[in-house]
């Protein structure tokens, strides 16, 4: 195989061996197929832009449907839209102030997720 078909694929063994013990270790800690599909749900609501500048945005302060369409120069619907996403996959919440709906980060976890994905790229 050339280098150029080296770079293509991942690298591998140059062997079948299973290490059948480690195997075994792993399977008994990994995660349900269900809860791994949740958690690629999850994670799949990290793969639009729209969606991780509107997290951004309400980890640095509290902001109704009007201030993020402003701050991201979109129009009202489509950030209700993702908002509804977020709300849904439990990464925003609500309340009412008045006339005003304010929007938040649902929990400090999605600011811990934002800061290490920043960290992860920076390296």
């Amino acid at each position: 195989m050339g280098k150029k078909e080296d770079e293509q694929i991942a690298p591998h063994c140059d062997f079948i061996h299973v290490h059948e013990a480690v195997v075994k270790q792993v399977l008994e800690v990994m995660p349900a197929g269900e809860e791994l599909q949740k958690l690629a749900e999850f994670f799949r609501i990290f793969g639009d832009s729209t969606r991780i500048r509107i997290l951004y945005a309400l980890s640095e302060s509290e902001l109704c449907v009007c201030d993020i369409a402003s701050l991201l120069g979109m129009g009202q619907s489509a950030i209700s839209h993702q908002l509804r996403i977020l709300k849904q996959m439990r990464l925003v919440k609500f309340r009412r102030d008045g006339k005003s709906v304010l929007y938040s980060l649902a929990d400090s976890h999605i600011e811990t997720i934002l800061a290490q994905g920043m960290e992860h790229i920076g390296e």
